[in-house]
């Protein structure tokens, strides 16, 4: 029997005032479902959402819609709404993309980036690394999307950076199950990437990237289910 929608205590977002409540609703569950507050497989109650949201059920019911749309979660006939779970084919694909996206990311902030922007990368690697010795998984998680989306934002390039955000949610939520068995490795991976963009060496700033990348690819794959 699938679990129901139970959340960890303090998982629950605070919704902020400003915008639409079924778009501040749509918000919360979002990050809900890429934390894996809320797994894979999961039964999701309108009823028990909209309790633990302080809302009415209407804009839980839209904010499901959405997500269904987006392929965040299933709408099953007479059954209700379930927390998509990903097949092995959908993560690789998504996450094949990513090293092609981020391996051209990593070469354009060599190409760009000036000492205050590698002041700015290490900063966030020590925050990594912190949460990594503090087995803070979620601020390792959270420190890593920062740290690339930097990168990506040191790349100058808007089209890429708008590919890469449409990819960026769904990246932590292959990246979360993994995080901490990719461990203080991944952020000796991040030295390395943050040293070659330092050096302006696009080609080398390219290949660590992308066995970075590839690394956690092929992590998930062998993670334990």
């Amino acid at each position: 029997m699938l679990p129901t929608t139970g959340l960890p205590r303090g998982s629950v977002p605070k919704l902020e005032r400003p915008g639409p409540l079924r778009d501040r609703v749509y918000e919360a569950l979002l990050e809900l479902i890429t934390t894996r507050a809320l797994q894979p497989g999961q039964h999701l109650v309108e009823s028990e959402l909209a309790g633990h949201l302080g809302v009415s059920r209407q804009p839980v019911r839209e904010a499901l819609q959405r997500l269904s749309t987006e392929g965040w979660v299933d709408l099953r006939p007479a059954q209700g709404a379930f927390v998509h779970e990903p097949t092995e084919e959908e993560a690789d694909q998504l996450l094949t993309v990513r090293t092609l996206l981020e391996t051209e990311a990593a070469r354009l902030a060599a190409a760009n980036a000036g000492p205050e922007a590698i002041a700015a990368l290490e900063e966030l690697c020590a925050e990594g690394e912190h949460a990594v010795a503090a087995d803070d998984v979620d601020g390792a998680v959270a420190t890593n999307a920062r740290l690339h989306a930097k990168v990506m934002e040191l790349a100058g390039n808007t089209v890429l950076a708008a590919l890469a955000a449409q990819v960026d949610r769904r990246v932590r939520w292959y990246y979360t199950p993994v995080a901490r068995q990719r461990g203080h490795q991944s952020w000796i991976e991040h030295r390395e990437l943050i040293a070659a963009i330092g050096d302006r060496d696009e080609q080398r700033a390219m290949k660590v990237m992308r066995a970075h990348t590839e690394h956690t690819r092929k992590t998930y794959h062998e993670r334990e289910k």
